[in-house]
């Protein structure tokens, strides 16, 4: 019977100074406002059906279905779907490193459709392993993490470096994303303690102190982002925008949007629509 056997040449076993901070799996059905945002942090975006626009730094980018879209840290950026082929899907959040693509960008969007399987292969297991948290999903993780890397290095003509880990605690991070993901519930500093298992005083010092704004008050940006998104583009009334928002009620919304915008929502509404007759 034939063997083939193949050593390695040699004994490094260097592996990749880069850590896995989430996966994430969402369908966007243009069931909630898309708020431009950025990261501490680069993101893996593995697009597994539909198409859609990725708006990054307020540029468009057109992606679709097996488009691999890289991210590096705190680039503005958000995500719109097809309303015919929604977009489906699994973002990895990842310290620690930063990419260098041709021409200085910030970012890149390239076809997986070679290697489709492969990748989503990997993107599948690491959102299982998530998901179930069997024993060692950590390292699991991280593996699959580096193999990814890894392989995007072999058929891409971009490079990456390692960055030093951002001062902010993984908690803080975990908070700010949870913020954005969950705006429109019903969210205080209990509920965030409880989420990330923080003394609710000590997690306040600490987002502050990284974000340069209290947890709450990121908050408040956040459904306001999302208030004017509404605004600008349905015909919801004042009340069901408030609520849609998360704001607890219509008065409490009227304050906050007076204070972020100079203006009240019934104004913004009307010179958003007066900005859309004058355009061509």
């Amino acid at each position: 019977m034939g063997i083939s056997r193949y050593p390695l040449k040699n004994d490094e076993n260097g592996s990749i100074n880069a850590r896995l901070l989430y996966v994430t799996y969402s369908k966007f059905e243009n069931d909630w406002p898309s708020l431009a945002h950025s990261h501490p942090f680069a993101e893996l975006c593995y697009i597994r059906s539909g198409k859609g626009v990725y708006l990054i730094e307020g540029k468009p980018c057109p992606v679709k279905e097996e488009d691999l879209i890289i991210i590096n840290a705190n680039v503005s950026h958000t995500e719109k779907s097809d309303g015919d082929q929604p977009l489906e899907y699994i973002i990895l959040g990842v310290e620690g490193m930063h990419f260098s693509f041709e021409g200085n960008s910030e970012h890149i969007i390239f076809s997986c459709r070679k290697e489709h399987g492969d990748f989503l292969f990997y993107m599948d297991a690491l959102l299982r392993e998530m998901e179930e948290k069997r024993k060692d999903y950590e390292k699991i993780c991280q593996n699959l993490l580096e193999i990814m890397i890894i392989r995007l290095l072999r058929r891409t003509s971009f490079s990456f470096e390692y960055e030093a880990p951002v001062s902010s605690s993984r908690e803080c991070i975990r908070l700010k994303h949870y913020i954005e993901a969950n705006y429109n519930r019903d969210i205080t500093l209990d509920t965030l303690a409880q989420f990330s298992h923080l003394n609710k005083y000590y997690l306040a010092h600490a987002f502050t102190r990284y974000f340069g704004r209290s947890p709450i008050s990121y908050l408040c940006e956040v459904r306001i982002k999302a208030s004017r998104e509404l605004l600008a583009s349905t015909d919801y009334s004042i009340t069901e925008i408030a609520q849609l928002s998360g704001f607890s009620s219509q008065s409490y919304f009227a304050q906050c949007f007076r204070k972020y915008c100079r203006m009240t929502a019934s104004a913004y509404r009307k010179s958003c629509r007066v900005r859309g007759e004058d355009r061509p």
